[in-house]
Order: C-alpha cells, then structure tokens, then sequence
C-alpha cells in the first residue's frame, strides 16, 4: 500500500470536576471535551511487523508508546498478523492536558482497522479504546464537544461546537497526570453544576454569564506548585480573553476570544519560548482525507 498521513488532533477540557473516587482507584469526574486545531501526525506503511519512529526522540517507541500499544491491541482482537511502520510527527505537547497520546491511540485504531479490512463494530473499538486510556474513545467517537462522566469514556456527543476563537498555550511545563491526581485538593461534598446544559446555553444562545460554572478542580494546585502556568491565565484573561483556564491536569492553558484580533495580539504578549495554538470558533474534528 502506498503510506499514508492522518492528523490526529488534541482538546481541551471546558470544566472539570473530579466528583470522587472508586474502589478500583479511579476518580470519577465531569467534563466537557473540546477539540482543538492543534496536532499530531501519523504516517502508516506496510510492514511485516508492527514499528514505529517519532519525530521527539525523547518519546519511548517500544510498547510504552499508545501507538505501539493500540496497534498491537487491535492486531491481538483480530487475530492478524499484519503489521504497519508508523511515523509519529509529534507536534503536540506531552504532559500539557491536552490528549495528545490518546488521540494518536485513537487515529491508529481508526486507521489499521480500515486498513487491515478488520470492520472491528464502534462498541468493539470503544472496548479496546478504553483500556488504553479513558480519553482515547472520545477521540475516536466524537468531533465536536462532548460531555463526559465516570473516569471519562461515558460519552455524550452534544452536537455542537465552540463559538470562539481558543488560544491554547504550552508554558513549557511538563505536569504527569498521576502528579496532579495525587495533589489536587478535593472537595466532593459540593453542589455540581450542570456542564451538560450549561455549555449548550454557551454555545447555542451565547449566554456568557455561565462561564464560571466551568471550573478545573486541578487549577488551584498546578498554580499553586506551577507559578509560570498561572502567569499564562493572567496574561490571556488582561489581554480580553472572556474566559481561561488551565486543561485536563495541565500544564497548558487556553484562553476563548470573541475576536480573532484580541487572540492574536495575546499569543505575541507571551514569552516566545511557549508554544501556542489558535483555534477558529466552530472547529470539528472532521478527519481529511488521508495524505499521500
């Protein structure tokens, strides 16, 4: 087969509320997924075994990697002995909150099932998509927003898409997801605010005052531990952002924008060191056709 060069694209969470924790471990949380044009890409060729290179040679590439891992997980439910050459293209940041790792997990699974003609069923892919990490089926289900429960693979696509222009900003720290999990503070006793109705108020009607009901429960100890990420939400929120806050467990931080003038003069107040991303207001994950 000749190879191919798929996109995989990264979110932002749009609230985040960690409501308790299980038996298993696990804490449970409410979120609302948001995607944004920030990505990786992904070259897949034919190969007699399963392999990969990246272009971030700090990455590990043996089974460590969600690439390596979805595919050998999607080769052992089908009982195929195929195997594919992947070429990561890493361009968005690891340890940032944005789901880089899961969206490369769920492009790899969305394309060798295509191309190792497996037809594996959506709830067949969710299952495997699971074990690989809670983010990864929303990533292979969904384009636009999507709320989700549970430890983040209970999903509703809401159908709709951000009405704003989001500055997304990497402050060039790297924060472990197991790091903020055991330093957030808790507090499940709380009165949980609806997400669900609240951002399709936001986003179909415009109602901007529910903006504060979509907090981030990891915010206050990443600032707390991370000075130069709260320094990100300040410069965003003084630069006329109408709302900012840091995503997943961080450490990047994301600013909405109802002009594109206003978040583009924000990314050059910020140190040039950072990496940043613009998003347009209505962004889907609509996958492009695969590149030669």
């Amino acid at each position: 087969m000749p190879s191919l060069t798929v996109k995989s694209f990264a979110k932002i969470n749009l609230g985040l509320l960690i409501t308790g924790k299980r038996d298993d471990g696990y804490h449970t949380l409410e979120t609302i997924f948001a995607p944004i044009n920030w990505y990786d890409a992904i070259e897949f060729s034919e190969s007699e075994v399963i392999s990969m290179s990246c272009s971030n040679v700090t990455l590990p590439v043996d089974d460590n990697n969600l690439c390596i891992r979805a595919a050998k997980a999607l080769q052992q439910f089908a009982g195929t002995s195929r195997g594919v050459t992947m070429k990561l293209h890493k361009q968005v940041p690891f340890g940032a909150g944005l789901g880089g790792g899961s969206s490369d997990a769920a492009t790899v699974l969305r394309v060798l099932n295509d191309l190792w003609q497996i037809h594996a069923s959506s709830s067949d892919l969710h299952a495997i998509a699971v074990t690989l990490g809670a983010d990864v089926p929303y990533f292979l289900e969904i384009k636009g927003l999507a709320y989700a429960r549970g430890i983040g693979d209970d999903l509703d696509d809401l159908g709709i898409t951000l009405p704003y222009h989001v500055v997304t900003v990497f402050p060039e720290e790297h924060i472990s997801t197991v790091w903020a999990y055991k330093n957030f503070y808790p507090h499940f006793d709380r009165q949980l605010p609806d997400l669900k109705a609240s951002v399709s108020a936001l986003c179909l009607s415009g109602q901007k005052e529910l903006l504060p009901v979509f907090e981030n429960d990891f915010e206050p100890a990443v600032f707390d531990h991370f000075p130069a990420v709260r320094r990100v939400k300040s410069t965003l929120l003084e630069a006329g952002s109408i709302f900012a806050s840091l995503s997943g467990s961080g450490s990047a931080v994301f600013g909405l924008f109802e002009r594109e003038d206003q978040a583009l003069a924000a990314m050059k107040l910020l140190p040039e060191a950072y990496r940043t991303s613009l998003t347009p207001p209505g962004f889907s994950m609509e996958q492009e056709p695969a590149m030669d």
